[in-house]
């Protein structure tokens, strides 16, 4: 059990696209009577996850709660992002009574908890848990991580292939670190599907972990709330392809962001997302367009080729109908002018 006069950090960790925002919007909305505070930590330079979040902001969550550190991997600027971010949340009155921290899609969960080993932060915060969200339908597939006698099938067909993908390392990763997994869109994988991705999961992980289907991100709270995991104290139980190294790279991904013109409408856009992805490699995309003649804000969020889209809150009379959407791809498929072609033009 967690020291109970420690303050309660509950890590959500997953691969592009896996529905972590979705997700903390619904612990937002059902936060079970706990003043929440949420520290989203972007890649890329538009804090677009932070803007979704701030706009459903509830009493028990206020958008002052909610903090965004965009100047790169949450572990890799812990001195000079996260333990202030950290200060700045327990310095709050009413102070939070529970932080949830919303990962890059890229990032490692290990160093993030080595993080809370800091003489500064250790005695006032304790990691209630790890919880990693997985893709059913992508898992499935195999390609965010394939087992090891399909990647040694691979290997043994095309030279070329000698080692895991960066992808699949990442998924490994955060499956390892995990306290709990969340399969999300078990929908569109099936019950076939989603077999496929549990046996994907138990294969990966260093030891039994439940595994819990969410649609939308709607789960209990309690399942995922309040495990007392004390995780910084577990570290040497979370294996990581990283164990060793001073430091990781995330120099095989590269962001690029977009300034969109107003559109002519959602349908249309979404046809451009689709295309782009299709022909440029992309893994992810997220943002947010303003279209003729609606009063609202379009929300567009794309893993690879399916694009969902969605009105979410009106323009502010002060604000600028200007879309922006952050463009995520490994970095040989980045090619910022096609891109920006295929968006804008």
């Amino acid at each position: 059990m967690s020291d109970l006069s420690k303050l309660p950090v509950t890590v959500i960790t997953g691969f592009l696209g896996s529905g972590k925002t979705t997700l903390i919007r619904q612990l937002m909305q059902n936060p079970q009577g706990k003043r929440l505070a949420v520290i989203v930590n972007e890649f890329g330079d538009v804090g677009v996850d932070g803007e979704i979040l701030k706009s459903c902001a509830i009493p028990d969550c206020p958008a002052e709660n909610i903090l965004e550190l965009a100047n790169g991997c949450i572990c890799c600027t812990v001195a000079d992002d996260f333990i202030p971010t950290i200060e700045a949340l327990m310095a709050l009155d009413p102070r939070p009574e529970h932080i949830l921290i919303e990962t890059s899609g890229l990032a490692l969960p290990k160093p993030l908890l080595k993080a809370f080993d800091w003489p500064d932060i250790r005695s006032k915060i304790t990691v209630d848990g790890v919880i990693a969200l997985a893709d059913a339908e992508a898992v499935a597939d195999g390609r965010f991580a394939p087992n090891v006698a399909a990647v040694d099938a691979q290997r043994l067909a095309d030279d070329s292939l000698d080692h895991e993908t960066p992808l699949s390392e990442v998924f490994e990763d955060q499956i390892s670190c995990a306290d709990i997994v969340l399969l999300t869109k078990p929908d569109l994988a099936g019950p076939d599907g989603v077999a496929k991705a549990k046996a994907v999961v138990a294969a990966e992980a260093p030891r039994p972990l439940p595994v819990v289907e969410v649609a939308e991100g709607v789960v209990d709270p309690r399942i995922i709330l309040g495990l007392n995991a004390a995780a910084e104290d577990d570290i040497d139980n979370r294996p990581s392809h990283h164990d060793g190294a001073d430091d990781h790279e995330h120099d095989d991904f590269e962001s690029v962001v977009i300034d969109l013109p107003e559109q002519v409408d959602a349908a249309t856009l979404a046809a451009k997302i689709e295309t782009l992805a299709k022909t440029q490699n992309i893994l992810r995309l997220k943002g947010y367009a303003a279209v003729q003649g609606k009063p609202m804000r379009l929300l567009v969020q794309a893993v690879g080729a399916r694009v969902r889209h969605q009105f979410d809150r009106p323009w502010a009379p002060d604000e600028a109908r200007q879309g922006r959407v952050v463009v995520i791809a490994e970095h040989h498929d980045v090619n910022e002018e096609a891109i920006r072609k295929a968006l804008v033009d």
